[in-house]
């Protein structure tokens, strides 16, 4: 049916929840489908329909999710890892020339949330408090004589994520050492107090920041919020609206955040569904719902603050079982 209302999941991995809030949301009204480069990502098996694809760096790649895309009447797509998400900011006209919305903010957006120095420099420009951060590890130095920073420190790649090769440093022998192994790093401040994370959509029609749901981390694992509370603050809701609407977002985006001697600072910005987002949902903050509305052309009210407090989070392993045979005819 073209009226069908089919969304498209890139990179699903062990995403189940995500595909499964999409899948209650449409309620029948369209298909859920996946990707992944493994057959043995669970969260494909919760979709309606599943492909397995190249890696996304793979010359290929575009044409292939293009091709899905067109083939099964695709109205919206996302990515649920950030290597991919600058590829479909890049060609995002390639997609709605075929009637596709990625949801996902412009490229140069995309961009300034991969690069910690510049998304340091726009929240300085901006008057918004950040990490304090360096790429001149000579101007540190000073910093450190003049009491302005002390150790320690944390030194990582300019470009990453996932907490990939970050480094506790408390000597500048460690940063030297570091400094002579890899090139693009980054020295930032060690922020002692209590992380936060917050999940906002940002409506795709007019660009007003609609839901903000806002968590205390508990627990991390690999980078990821392993047990958080849901709490509201309505200075921290004025400074994440600010910052949303200057930088310029779009869809969905998960925020790092810390709270040291009662002040927020920005961290770091994850263009997509964080990790983390089961939490929003669970406490009624329903992006998926309002990613379905834009697609269907109606603007979203706001709802932010719109959760109880209070709510925990605990994540749990699950496993997902299939038989070889499933795997033939799914694959």
């Amino acid at each position: 049916m073209s009226d069908d209302l089919n969304i498209l999941i890139l990179s699903c991995g062990t995403r189940n929840k995500i595909v499964n809030y999409f899948k209650k949301e449409l309620a029948g009204k369209g298909l859920v489908i996946a990707t992944d480069c493994s057959n043995l990502a669970p969260a494909l098996y919760e979709a309606d329909k599943h492909f397995i694809v190249p890696r996304s760096n793979d010359e290929k790649y575009l044409d292939v999710i293009l091709s899905i895309c067109k083939e099964n009447n695709i109205k919206a797509v996302l990515s649920l890892i950030d290597p991919e998400l600058s590829l479909l900011a890049e060609y995002k006209q390639a997609f709605l020339d075929i009637g596709t919305v990625p949801i996902v903010s412009d490229f140069d957006v995309v961009e300034l949330c991969f690069d910690k120095y510049r998304m340091f420099e726009f929240l300085m420009q901006n008057g918004l408090q950040t990490v304090k951060s360096y790429i001149d590890k000579e101007k540190f130095y000073c910093d450190v004589e003049a009491g302005v920073i002390n150790y320690p420190v944390f030194v990582k790649p300019v470009k990453g994520s996932a907490s990939i090769n970050i480094n506790k440093v408390t000597s500048k022998g460690e940063i030297e050492l570091l400094f002579s192994r890899f090139d693009n790093l980054i020295i930032q401040e060690f922020m002692d107090g209590t992380e936060f994370g917050a999940d906002v959509y940002i409506d795709m029609i007019s660009s007003e920041p609609v839901a903000i749901f806002t968590k205390e981390k508990i627990k991390m694992r690999a980078g990821e919020t392993d047990k958080s509370v849901s709490i509201k603050d309505e200075k921290l809701f004025e400074i994440i609206h600010e910052f949303v609407k200057k930088a310029g977002f779009k869809g969905i985006i998960d925020i790092d955040i810390f709270k040291v001697n009662g002040e927020y600072y920005i961290s770091e910005v994850n263009p997509r569904f964080g990790g983390g987002y089961p939490h929003a949902y669970e406490s009624g903050v329903n992006v998926t719902k309002m990613i379905i509305s834009n697609i269907n052309g109606l603007v979203n009210e706001e709802v932010i603050g719109y959760f109880d407090e209070g709510i925990y989070m605990m994540k749990f392993n699950e496993v997902k079982i299939i038989t070889e045979n499933q795997l033939l005819e799914r694959g």
